[in-house]
């Protein structure tokens, strides 16, 4: 459902990561190490938000590259800042991303609205929401479209306890059909999901990883 095949990123003269290459399986998949080794800069390339130095993904048979419209219709990204479209309402998000994947926002959507707490927040703007309920919205959003590739960075950052809980349980429902890819340092998710832990350096070629130490 996703792969990624010698993925390699620079900024300028510092090295990100250089040839990943991996093939991910149904699950839940954390990128949980604490330093800074490009999980950020991982997730956005896998989304089409970032366009990498050389590689390519795969999504759920399409090409990002070549084929991006139909790769990034077959995935679901929760970003780190959930402040893009301070103006726009929760419902207006859901119903804009509704119509761009040809779907509706049916009960099982609504219903994680009640499971996550949003129902009272879904009128109101981003800009007068907390980070945790313009989570929820994003997270939400993930519902739509049945997707084959979940992404979320920080998935937890900001959500009450509840709320935290409808995650993890969210994550393992979705991991049985799907990619659940997050990046993040909760272990009580990474737990409760059943997340398989790993590094980026477990991705590329690990001599190259060893030089940049």
């Amino acid at each position: 459902m996703l792969r990624i095949d010698n993925l390699s990123k620079h900024y300028g003269d510092h090295p990100v990561f250089q040839g990943l290459t991996h093939t991910f399986s149904p699950g839940c998949v954390a990128l949980c190490e604490e330093d800074s080794t490009g999980k950020s800069t991982l997730l956005g390339v896998i989304a089409g938000l970032i366009v990498p130095d050389a590689g390519e993904v795969w999504i759920d048979g399409h090409s990002m590259t070549q084929t991006p419209r139909q790769a990034r219709a077959r995935m679901a990204y929760v970003p780190d800042n959930c402040l893009m479209f301070p103006s726009q309402t929760g419902r207006g998000l859901l119903e804009q991303i509704a119509a761009e994947k040809n779907t509706r926002l049916d009960d099982s959507v609504l219903d994680l609205t009640y499971r996550l707490g949003l129902e009272p927040h879904l009128d109101k703007r981003f800009e007068q929401m907390s980070t945790g309920t313009r989570r929820k919205v994003f997270l939400t959003a993930a519902a739509l479209g049945d997707p084959a590739l979940v992404i979320a960075d920080g998935p937890s950052n900001g959500l009450d306890t509840q709320a935290r809980a409808v995650l993890a349980e969210q994550f393992k429902i979705w991991s049985q059909d799907r990619v659940v890819l997050f990046a993040g340092h909760d272990e009580e998710l990474i737990q409760a999901c059943g997340a398989e832990e790993i590094n980026v350096a477990e991705l590329g070629d690990p001599s190259w990883f060893a030089r940049q130490v």
